[in-house]
């Protein structure tokens, strides 16, 4: 997946650290995708839980969104949770 990475001053500009900031993936609509999804997420924010995260599935069923709200300190965390995202395979959409 080719970066498009908010830059971090744009970032500083829009957002009062720290927020609610939202995560949106969507990709093949498989549970090994979700979890390592999940996990990323996990492992951008620090976190020792998944995060919690809503899930809503295409008609077809092929596709999946998954969306992520967590309080995020500082754009640093933003982008540590985005470049773990770029990582994970199955991803078609990051937002």
């Amino acid at each position: 997946m080719k970066s498009h990475l908010p830059p971090r001053e744009l970032l500083l500009e829009t957002h009062n650290f720290p927020c609610p900031y939202t995560f949106k993936v969507i990709g093949e609509s498989n549970e090994e995708f979700v979890q390592n999804i999940v996990a990323a997420v996990r492992l951008g924010m620090n976190y020792e839980f998944d995060p919690p995260f809503r899930s809503k599935e295409t008609a077809a069923g092929r596709h999946i969104s998954l969306t992520f709200e967590p309080v995020v300190n500082n754009p640093d965390q933003v982008l540590a949770v985005y470049a773990q995202l770029q990582k994970q395979q199955g991803v078609i959409l990051l937002l």
